[in-house]
């Protein structure tokens, strides 16, 4: 596959990854979840250097989730104590990243692993850091764990859908019908973080952020069916990553930024066309028209 093809590939497969999360993130009520977990795992991941002198993917996937889950419960625990779910995120979000961040400035030193590729990444070095695969021959390592990521998150949504529906929408009927709400919760807090630390080196946390919220926002508004939304979700995540890769060569720019960008435009035209909740939809709707 050719420079392009790959660069493609690898924001298409964080795309339709984040964007199926995103879905059960945005009906959850959830999206600042999203935003904590996305700079949290920096924290996961600068630990996991320390204890094993590696950039393994291996290892920084372990650490990221572990801070991810970290991130969960301490925000399920300051709840508990009466503490609002906004305020709650800020405090945990903002102090676990600070200390990510003074790790990366005090103990990690020249290591390639630093603030600024932390929250803007750099998917056009994707490319270059590849391993070999029998029969399929060179792959970007990035590319690969993106697979496996993708992979896993569609199988994990598909095996348990009717649980995730349930305690999406109802929590307490889910109670009880004796499905473990409390657990589904923690698997889908796993999820969000292993998915959010495959994205995390190769477009940074604020394409992370992009991809996990809008291209689910946008779903949203086209229909009100979960399989459906998923889908639409997952679609407009990967269209982003291609028509995002065209704006940043159209304008010399980051990759990653332009990929953020076109998400951005891909909701304020579903904000502005959907059928059902678009604007133009509502302008157009006469009083008392079904």
């Amino acid at each position: 596959m050719s420079y392009t093809a790959w660069i493609l590939l690898t924001g298409s497969l964080v795309g339709i990854s984040c964007g199926l999360v995103g879905v059960l993130l945005i009906l959850r009520k959830m999206a600042m979840m999203a935003d904590a977990i996305s700079h949290t795992v920096l924290l996961g991941i600068v630990s996991a250097y320390l204890i094993s002198s590696s950039l393994d993917g291996g290892s920084m996937l372990i650490g990221a989730m572990l801070a991810g889950l970290l991130t969960a419960w301490l925000v399920q625990w300051f709840e508990s104590t009466g503490i609002h779910s906004d305020a709650a995120i800020g405090v945990v979000f903002t102090t676990l990243f600070a200390i990510g961040v003074i790790l990366i400035s005090t103990s990690v030193g020249n290591v390639h692993l630093d603030v600024n590729h932390a929250l803007m990444g750099e998917i056009s070095f994707i490319p270059w850091n590849t391993v070999h695969l029998p029969v399929i021959g060179q792959i970007p390592q990035a590319t690969l764990l993106l697979m496996i990521i993708t992979i896993i998150v569609i199988a994990v949504i598909a095996l348990f859908y009717k649980e995730w529906k349930v305690t999406t929408f109802d929590p307490a009927l889910a109670a009880s019908l004796g499905i473990p709400v409390l657990l589904m919760h923690y698997v889908f807090m796993t999820l969000v973080s292993v998915t959010t630390v495959a994205a995390f080196d190769a477009v940074g946390a604020i394409m992370v952020v992009a991809m996990l919220i809008t291209p689910a926002a946008a779903a949203n508004l086209w229909t009100d069916k979960l399989l459906t939304m998923l889908i639409i979700s997952a679609v407009i995540g990967a269209a982003s990553s291609c028509a995002g890769y065209g704006i940043a060569i159209w304008l010399n720019t980051s990759i990653s930024g332009s990929m953020a960008f076109a998400t951005g435009i891909l909701f304020v035209f579903s904000y502005l066309f959907s059928p059902r909740h678009g604007q133009l939809a509502k302008w157009f709707h006469k009083p008392g028209e079904i």
